[in-house]
């Protein structure tokens, strides 16, 4: 109970909160059905005055009040406008605007290049439109901090306590007795509450700052041409913001462009199906996920200029979290406390008896109350000493330091796992991590690096050696092949005016063929100008696939597909030959091509296909091409490419550790089962001399078609799964919870949400996770490494094993304590343990435990034994033996003390 100790730790809860509204759909489309007719019937009455003015003025000038013939001077768009821009999703403003390109010239803005990124502009920007901020509620004042401690029901006890001994010790002690007696008491108990609020009030400042650190999403923004990431904090109104699944909308805005864009709005409006996005309905809200597509949008609201900054700003966040071990310890502290007023209660009756029936007697021997002799002062100062002793014992018995022992370890721990680069979101997850019997990891970039590049490429029938070698290939087919790197891309290629080298954006995959088709010869820019992208089927972790069809000429359409290599293969009819023309894909090419595969996948590389079909521009429809499904058959194959992703430094000591520690590491990935199966066996997931068959190793498919009851049987076997989706990580986890295991799962994309909620603890990668995986997990890992999983599950066995040691230290004393006073209340009607020197030395043992379990880091032993399991007691018969041994030691100690004459 010492404040340094609290100064050292930082308590990190869980700040997410769900916002659901019930809406009666109906009642509310009748709404907006109404709202549409008065706002309709206002615009045509303002359309009779726009036309009165339209000889003198503009009459987008009438009708929005922008002055645009001072566009050249600063921002000529009014705050309000923008402001109802935004807020109304007024659809009309925006036309008479000259639509998201006329708007972007009224801020300043380039829709190609974005803004300009000079530090003058943004502070002119934030001073003109607002920062990407919005104000905190006001915190809790520390006196609320002690209000809040005062409800303790274990201070309640002591205070009641103290009051009594106050009243008693003043009146049967005298004055002075009186103050020292019950006044020690009030000191002990001030000083609990003194400690507790402090304590309570750093880690709510702690809190606060590290919930603005999680609050602190790097998006990626598109300034002076260039593409980079930075804090979600520094948008401002005029940032071009390319958007992609998974993303947050960092900030109100146009849709620019964008391609089977998706938007889940129910943090906004209640509703759980998603809103699609283009020109005829391009407004995003700030706080919406991007549930499927990609796009890109000008920022045009930003901070407490949105709904999303104004329902965060009129929002407090909850740190009251008490975790499951704390929820534990309170009760058995309460019951602790309530076998104390038990026998409390009892001594107090029994002494009664022996007093008022003559049998309690004074040190000389004679009978301290006699029946019709006594008098009524002294008999009544008796039966007050009979209630001292009472509630000596109560004092006795309340463990008072024990919930706020696990709040002090867990802080430290939530402090030292920071440094260890795993961010707690739910603090139940800590202890919960050290209970984890199983954890099913990701391959890409948990067990591997997640740095990408190609090594290998099959092209015409043959490899090319070295990879980027396409001397042999035609120019025909090698423009074929760049087209489709170029237009069926999420990533981007920047290249400096100064000639420097070339900026690859993206994700590591898009990345790595990005950087090799560079080396081939592609001239990003210049590629994406000669055609057009006419629709967009984004890559889909079901079909693992993505397609985009671009017109190459007033007739000719191209379909560009990019995928997993053995799927992209059997949707393939025919195959590009050396000279460009397109041979059919006949058994024997087929099986050469699935050999290079399964050799690739062999040597633990990412396998990835390109393939592209012909479609006439008439099959093309014109009107909702939106819902059109690009052509996936009849492919003609482009060509194979081996992506190698190296694994991670430590990550085969890490598995082996979890091994020893009875934690069985499960990899389940989208990959290849041989490219699975090669990293299983390279981090040693995978025994060589072991078996490497089904089921221990399993497809995605056959699992998911298994049965509910054949998949419980197996999923204990399971130790790889690949080609899996993201639905069949949520099977394997639901059938590991029905065998009674404690399941840890790492994610990092949007579809990982469902697995990393239903699982015991969520952990999402930091680097390379989605906003909606964070926001799914319980534990985020920053550097996106095993090892610090690993990590993770030894603190979580520390916290869980420095508890029940304080637990079975804190119990010896209390019991011991409480025996001895029954004992002799009963036998010689005094209590041979004082209620104040007693309750000091609890607050110093208390402090002592305290900081030796919190202080205390976690150890390899801990890694050597057999996990908790789910129900395990937070008492286990191992500690009631000890304990009771313990006490049986100290009760005699004490006795010794006691029988010499001495009052302890």
């Amino acid at each position: 109970m010492v404040i340094l100790s609290f100064q050292q730790a930082a308590l990190v809860l869980n700040a997410s909160r769900r916002f659901r509204y019930t809406l009666d759909l109906k009642k509310e489309e009748e709404k907006e059905i109404i709202r549409r007719t008065i706002r309709s019937h206002a615009q045509v009455i303002r359309a009779v005055f726009l036309f009165k003015e339209a000889g003198e003025n503009d009459p987008r000038e009438a009708y929005t009040g922008i002055k645009f013939t001072t566009a050249s001077r600063g921002f000529p768009i009014e705050m309000e406008k923008l402001k109802t821009l935004n807020r109304d999703h007024d659809s009309v403003l925006l036309q008479e605007i000259r639509g998201v390109k006329g708007l972007s010239d009224l801020l300043k803005s380039n829709l190609d290049r974005g803004i300009n990124p000079t530090e003058d502009e943004l502070l002119q920007r934030r001073d003109v439109f607002g920062a990407n901020t919005y104000p905190r509620k006001k915190r809790k004042s520390i006196l609320r901090f002690v209000f809040d401690a005062c409800k303790d029901l274990t201070l309640i006890i002591l205070m009641v306590a103290a009051a009594i001994s106050l009243t008693l010790g003043m009146a049967t002690e005298g004055v002075k007795e009186g103050w020292y007696e019950g006044g020690s008491i009030f000191l002990a108990v001030f000083l609990v509450i003194l400690v507790t609020a402090t304590s309570d009030y750093r880690q709510s400042l702690q809190f606060q700052h590290l919930n603005e650190e999680k609050q602190n999403i790097q998006v990626e923004v598109l300034r002076g041409g260039k593409r980079f990431r930075t804090s979600i904090f520094d948008l401002v109104v005029g940032d071009v913001v390319p958007l992609n699944i998974g993303d947050q909308v960092p900030a109100d805005g146009i849709l620019i462009s964008g391609h089977s864009l998706a938007i889940d709005e129910s943090s906004m409006t209640g509703e759980s199906k998603t809103v699609h996005k283009d020109q005829k309905a391009p407004f995003l809200m700030s706080g919406c996920k991007v549930a499927d597509g990609y796009g890109s949008m000008l920022v045009t609201g930003v901070g407490i200029n949105t709904e999303w900054g104004q329902l965060m700003a009129n929002l407090s966040e909850d740190n009251g979290e008490e975790t499951p071990l704390q929820v534990r310890l309170n009760g058995v502290a309460t019951f602790i406390g309530m076998v104390g007023l038990s026998v409390a209660g009892v001594v107090l009756g029994v002494l009664a008896i022996r007093y008022f029936t003559g049998h309690t007697k004074n040190p000389d021997g004679t009978v301290q109350f006699r029946a019709g002799t006594t008098g009524l002062k002294q008999g009544f100062m008796g039966a007050i000493r009979i209630l001292t002793i009472a509630v000596t014992i109560v004092v006795v018995a309340v463990p008072e330091g024990l919930p706020l022992a696990v709040t002090l370890t867990l802080a430290y721990s939530m402090r030292k796992m920071m440094l260890d680069k795993a961010l707690v979101r739910r603090l139940s997850s800590c202890e919960t991590m050290g209970s984890a019997t199983t954890i099913c990891s990701d391959k890409t970039g948990t067990l591997t690096l997640n740095k990408m590049t190609v090594v290998e490429a099959h092209f015409i029938g043959t490899r090319l050696d070295p990879c980027d070698d396409v001397r042999a290939i035609s120019s025909s087919s090698a423009a074929l092949l760049i087209e489709g790197i170029a237009q069926n891309t999420t990533g981007t290629v920047f290249l400096p005016e100064d000639g420097g080298a070339a900026d690859v954006t993206g994700s590591p995959t898009e990345k790595a063929i990005l950087s090799w088709g560079l080396k081939i010869g592609m001239d990003f820019n210049d590629v994406r100008s000669k055609s057009s992208v006419l629709h967009v089927f984004p890559f889909n972790s079901e079909k693992k696939r993505g397609g985009v069809a671009v017109q190459v000429s007033d007739t000719g359409v191209h379909i560009h597909w990019k995928g997993a290599a053995e799927l992209v293969l059997s949707s393939c009819k025919s195959w590009l030959s050396l000279d460009g023309s397109v041979q059919p894909m006949g058994a024997q090419k087929r099986n050469e091509y699935k050999k290079s595969i399964e050799d690739m996948a062999k040597s633990s590389l990412r396998c990835v296909a390109f393939a592209y079909c012909q479609c006439d521009i008439e099959k093309i429809p014109k009107e909702d091409i939106a819902d059109w499904k690009l052509p996936e058959e009849d492919l003609t194959l482009l060509g194979i490419v081996g992506i190698k992703d190296p694994c991670r430094p430590g990550v085969r000591s890490a598995v082996q550790l979890c091994k020893n520690a009875g934690v069985k590491v499960r990899m389940v990935t989208g990959d290849n089962i041989e490219t699975a199966k090669a990293i299983a066996l390279e981090c040693g997931i995978l025994d060589a001399n072991g078996v490497i068959s089904e089921p221990f190793v399993i497809e995605g498919k056959a699992f998911r078609e298994m049965s509910e009851i054949a998949r419980g049987e197996i999923a204990d076997k399971i130790t790889v799964m690949g080609r899996s989706s993201p639905n069949d990580k949520l099977l394997l986890v639901q059938a590991l919870k029905r065998k009674g295991h404690v399941v840890a799962v790492t994610g990092d994309g949007t579809n990982d949400a469902p697995a990393l909620h239903e699982a015991d603890i969520g952990l999402a990668m930091g680097m390379s996770g989605t906003e909606v995986a964070k926001e799914s997990s319980d534990i985020i890992i920053l550097d996106d490494d095993f090892t610090s999983v690993v990590k993770v599950v030894r603190w979580g066995r520390s916290v869980y094993a420095n508890i029940q040691k304080f637990i079975q230290f804190q119990l010896t004393v209390n019991v011991a304590a409480l025996v001895i006073n029954v004992i002799a209340a009963v036998s010689s009607g005094d209590v041979p343990l004082n209620a104040v020197e007693l309750l000091w030395v609890n607050l110093i043992m208390d402090t002592l435990g305290a900081l030796a379990l919190a202080t205390e880091p976690p150890t390899d032993n801990l890694m050597k034994r057999q996990p908790v399991g789910r129900r395990e007691p937070l008492v286990t018969n191992i500690m009631w033996r000890n304990l009771f041994v313990q006490a049986i030691y100290q009760i005699a100690i004490l006795l010794i003390f006691n029988f010499s004459g001495k009052k302890i």
